[in-house]
């Protein structure tokens, strides 16, 4: 017999949604500006992404540290803690452009790296509180959140570019009052937190729990489909102004595909329970090969369009497919070093990515920059092919 879903539950799963509403309002704001920010600022235009990749490099050196404190501080001051840092990372981003320092920026990114490092545990602490049922929709729900923030970042970053005597002042400003919220919406919140097994021992190593090929098929999708999505998408406001695409159409196709990345979420769930979590990473890769062949078809408006909200939905499945497969490698007293481990190696690849989109939009150009996307998601599609020949075989050895 199931366990029951509290109306607790559910009320925690919305106050989630809605700090995930306003993480995505300060990351895909981020996503829309920084590359043209930097573009203007930076030294060479080689560098133009490092502030993006700031973003990412403070999101991976912090993930370890954010699961560490939530363990022995709980769930929700973590959570308040990082809202502190993404108010910090705004103004300090709004400082940067006001006297036109490059690597204040990078500085100030890295600080609204750290936030989202504390606000990927949304997700965990939705899937923790959850039922064994339950974990998927938990999950996914609580990203589902992310709709109103990929609507609400373009359109902020769109209205405060110049309302401001410095371009984008304004807009980087404008990230901490997001973070000023998502403080608020925490403080509401009523966690449990982690049982006496979660807090106590540490389980078995890290090493041996890597070894299991669930863990090695989760972290590949989640990482390789984070760091394709985030190579493509980096580079996109980019590539569109060198097509002679405005800033508006550009914030246009950001919004559409951020409503891919999280318009899915409310289904994700179960589509994992009916079809299997396997079924849905495969579907994840196929999608991104959808948005490649898309991608180097054309340059137009449509092009990027549609490119960019299926890369968001191949990322939905794959990223909330990846998540609940973890799930099931570790033990309550493993949860934290495996959680904050996986997004170490999540965001170590997006934070190569990033690096990488400027150089390669500019160096080699759109075309170039996406067939460096078709090794990452061909080893996706191998890894996931093969837990699924395991698993059908140990089913026939022992049905």
């Amino acid at each position: 017999m199931s366990e029951a879903v509290t109306p607790q539950i559910k009320r925690n799963v919305g106050l989630l949604a809605g700090c995930q509403a306003l993480l995505l309002c300060n990351g895909v704001t981020l996503i829309a500006v920084n590359g043209l920010a930097g573009a203007k600022l930076a030294p060479t235009p080689t560098l133009a992404t490092l502030t993006v990749t700031g973003y990412v490099i403070g999101t991976a050196l912090m993930t370890l540290p954010a699961s560490w404190f939530m363990k022995h501080y709980g769930r929700r001051a973590g959570f308040i803690v990082g809202a502190l840092l993404g108010i910090l990372g705004g103004l300090t981003c709004a400082l940067a452009v006001s006297i036109g320092s490059f690597w204040l920026l990078c500085l100030g990114t890295l600080c609204a790296g750290t936030y989202n490092a504390f606000g990927l545990q949304y997700r965990f602490a939705a899937a923790d509180m959850a039922p064994a049922d339950w974990k998927p929709k938990a999950i996914s729900w609580t990203l589902a959140g992310g709709i109103l923030g990929g609507f609400i970042g373009p359109w902020a970053g769109k209205i405060t570019r110049d309302i401001w005597a410095v371009e984008f002042a304004a807009t980087y400003a404008s990230l901490s009052v997001f973070a000023v919220v998502a403080l608020l919406i925490a403080s509401r919140l009523r966690v449990p937190e982690m049982a006496d097994a979660g807090q106590q021992g540490s389980g078995r190593p890290l090493a041996e729990i890597a070894r299991q090929p669930a863990f090695v098929v989760a972290v590949l999708a989640a990482a390789l489909g984070y760091g394709t999505m985030n190579l493509l998408m980096a580079a996109t406001p980019l590539a569109m102004d060198i097509c002679g695409l405005p800033f508006g159409d550009a914030a246009f196709v950001l919004q559409w595909h951020v409503l891919g990345m999280y318009g899915p979420s409310f289904f994700t769930g179960s589509l994992i329970k009916r079809f299997g979590v396997l079924s849905i990473l495969m579907a994840g890769v196929v999608l991104m090969f959808a948005c490649i062949a898309l991608a180097l078809s054309g340059v137009t408006l449509m092009h990027f369009w549609w490119a960019l909200f299926l890369l968001g939905v191949g990322w939905n499945f794959l990223y909330i497919g990846g998540t609940t497969l973890l799930t099931e490698t570790y033990k309550p007293a493993e949860r934290a070093k495996v959680q904050g481990g996986n997004d170490f190696l999540v965001f170590g690849v997006q934070a190569v990515s990033s690096l990488s989109a400027g150089a390669l939009v500019l160096g080699g150009g759109w075309y170039t920059l996406n067939l460096y996307a078709i090794p990452a998601v061909i080893v996706i599609a191998l890894g996931v092919g093969a837990l699924m020949l395991h698993r059908r075989r140990l089913a026939a050895a022992h049905p």
